[in-house]
Formats: structure tokens, C-alpha cells, sequence
């Protein structure tokens, strides 16, 4: 049978500290009243009023509060909570309808394809990806990244800074994240967290992150250097401790998330061990699913018809601009077009239209690597 990746709730596996309860959270959002407000216009309150009516039906709603939701909520100032589930029910249900509005609901910004590990289930570990020479690697420049973010402000609430490489590794990593501060309700970074130093420990608490993802795939060193090929556990191991010393002294009323989130690409990994392994350390252990990206360029096509939920969910900006749909397509044969000022712009484009068309008619065995991808 044909594996399907669904990127709607990937979690496999989630156990969380969670300091917020579903019927607390249910009264206070039903007590929220935004149709005379002026930050808010008309289609946002009448998302807002759809909101408010599924967390009423229970089990049979198309948007409920998971208890990652719940935990989000819990670091979001009750002010905000309105606009974050306008934007959280965009980036959940939209996707499954096909609703397409201006902007994205989430938005990958890539600050390096360059990544220190050579994981055995990473795009880094295809050579003709990795050569220097192809033009694939590189560490996106300060200027640019501050543009992608004043276009997204006030616009895409829904942010990570991860994608193909280890967002560490950009020498200008400091200067990038510290603009970020008071602009988005959601900003994530995924880091293997080799590289988190003292001075980017404070760069990262004293910005806009509101979850900040460890990637571990391993509750002991050698299955983790098995898998983390280049990694070392003990040194990560370390580097985090000394992010929650630092936060524990400095930062102590700084609202964040913190999660260990493993890949599950082996029998041999066992969330019970994750979890007792890491949740000293962290509010969240997951585990998320693998998605079979190998010789996606060359592999034969399989027939699918459904078409991917990503190309209404998000949106990836690559370290040099270039737009893409999706990151299984990690070498751009589908690229928008390079970043030109207008992320709506792109997003909204004849070239991405196309591509969701396509998909609609059930023609994604015509595009490459589409065709191949298991993605839905």
C-alpha cells in the first residue's frame, strides 16, 4: 500500500506541561467579543464568529483546541487570543476547503540551507544537493530577511525559521532574530541545537520566539549519532541545559515554548524513552511522521490524485529569495519566483494558481516532482 503524508497534524506523539485548561480556554474565548472592534475587519470577525461556533460542537467540529493549541494559547496574552485563532483556524481549515485569501497562513523563512549534520532522513544527505557548486547552499543576507519580515507584519501571524539547513549556521543569525520582537503572535525556530552558544541563547530570549523546537531523534548517544550523523548528544544535551539556566536567570518572565521533536524513522526509537529522557528539560516531546522524500526527482510516479494541502497552508522563501510551495521539492523545479517586495503577490500568482489548478483536476501526475510525492 502507498504511503500517505498528511501534513495536517503530523504529530505521532506529543506529551506537554500543559498549564491551561479546555473549559477554561472555552469560556474565556466565549466570552470574547470583537464585532465593534477596529483592529479587526469584516472577514476576520466573521472568521472569528465560525471559530466560536465550532469550539461549540465538540467532537463533530472541523476546529477544536489540541493541546498544542492549548499550550500556544497559554503564552499568548489573553488580549491577542482572538487574532491568533483567526489566523490558527486559516493555517487548520483552510488547507482542507481550498480557501484562498491574500496571504499565506504560514510562512517559512530559510535563514541557511547549510546544516553541520548530515541526518540519515534530511534532504543534506543528497550530494547533489550539498555541492557547493549547484548553487543550493548558502545563509540568507540580514537586508533581505528584514524586507520578508515587514511584508509579513501584520499579515501572516504564523512564522518558522527553519526549513532545508540548520538556521544556526547564518553568521548574521543575532542581527536577524532580534528584529523579529513584538511582530508575530507565532515565530518558531527548528535547531539541532549544536550551535546554541550563551550569546544565542539570549538573542533567541530576547526576540519574538514564541516556540523554540529542539530536533532529537534519540534518547541515547548512539542511536542518536546514528541517526544525527555529525551530532553528538551530550554536546546538545549541554547546550540546552545552558538555554534554561539562562532563562531560569535572565529571562524568567519571557513566554516560550520549548519542544524536543524527533523525526520517527526507525523501529529502534521509542517515544517512552524520549519522553522520560527530555521532559525535564523541555514543555513538549514529540514525535512527528517521516515523509519519504528519497529520489523524489527520479522516482516513478504514483498515482495520486489528492491534491497537497500545503499549497494552501504555507509558503517557503529559500535563503536567496527564491518562493517555493513546498520542501519536499528541495531542489525548487517548482519555484514561484524570487522574493520581489510582495509576498501576497506571489502567493496570489498565475504561476501558484496553476499549480493549485493542476492539483484540483487531478493532474498532479503532470508536474514534477508532484507526481512522485506522497504529500497530501
Amino acid at each position: 500500500m502507498r504511503q500517505i503524508y498528511k501534513k495536517k497534524n503530523s504529530f505521532l506523539e506529543l506529551s506537554h506541561k500543559n498549564n491551561i485548561s479546555p473549559n477554561f480556554a472555552l469560556d474565556k474565548i466565549d466570552k470574547i467579543d470583537i464585532s465593534n472592534s477596529r483592529k479587526f475587519n469584516d472577514n476576520q470577525k466573521k472568521i472569528f464568529l465560525t471559530v466560536k461556533e465550532e469550539l461549540k460542537k465538540g467532537s463533530a467540529n472541523e476546529f477544536s483546541l489540541t493541546s498544542n493549541i492549548l499550550d500556544e494559547l497559554n503564552i499568548t496574552d489573553e488580549e491577542d487570543w482572538a487574532k491568533y485563532l483567526i489566523h490558527r483556524y486559516r493555517y487548520e481549515v483552510y488547507p482542507d476547503k481550498k480557501i484562498l485569501d491574500d496571504f499565506p497562513p504560514y510562512l517559512q523563512i530559510e535563514p541557511s540551507s547549510i546544516c553541520n549534520y548530515r541526518c540519515v532522513f534530511c534532504f543534506e544527505t543528497d550530494k547533489t544537493f550539498t555541492n557547493k557548486k549547484n548553487g543550493f547552499m548558502g545563509t540568507m543576507k540580514s537586508e533581505l530577511f528584514r524586507d520578508i519580515i515587514d511584508d509579513a507584519k501584520n499579515n501572516i501571524e504564523f512564522i518558522s525559521l527553519a526549513s532545508r539547513g540548520e538556521p544556526l549556521v547564518n553568521p548574521e543569525f543575532e542581527k536577524m532574530i532580534g528584529y523579529t520582537e513584538g511582530k508575530f503572535l507565532n515565530l518558531k525556530i527548528n535547531t539541532n541545537a549544536s550551535l546554541l552558544n550563551e550569546k544565542k541563547c539570549h538573542s533567541i530570549l530576547s526576540s519574538g520566539v514564541k516556540t523554540l523546537v529542539f530536533s532529537a531523534d534519540a534518547a541515547d548517544e548512539e542511536l542518536y549519532s546514528k541517526l544525527r550523523v555529525n551530532g553528538k548528544l551530550h554536546k546538545v544535551l549541554k547546550n540546552i541545559e545552558q538555554f534554561n539556566q539562562i532563562k531560569e536567570k535572565d529571562y524568567k518572565n519571557k513566554k516560550i515554548i520549548t519542544r524536543v521533536s524527533g523525526v520517527k524513522y526507525s523501529d529502534e526509537q521509542d517515544f517512552k524513552k524520549m519522553e522520560s529522557f527530555w521532559k525535564n528539560l523541555v514543555n513538549q516531546v514529540a514525535f512527528v511522521d517521516y515523509n519519504p522524500w528519497e529520489n523524489i526527482y527520479v522516482k516513478e510516479p504514483n498515482n495520486l490524485k489528492t491534491p497537497c494541502s500545503d499549497l494552501w497552508r504555507r509558503m517557503f522563501i529559500w535563503w536567496d529569495g527564491k518562493i517555493n510551495p513546498c520542501d519536499t521539492d528541495y531542489k525548487s523545479n517548482l519555484k514561484i519566483r524570487d522574493y520581489n517586495g510582495s509576498i501576497s503577490e506571489a502567493w496570489k500568482s498565475e504561476v501558484y494558481n496553476n499549480l493549485r489548478t493542476a492539483h484540483l483536476n487531478q493532474n498532479r501526475h503532470n508536474v514534477k516532482p508532484c507526481q512522485s510525492c506522497n504529500v497530501i
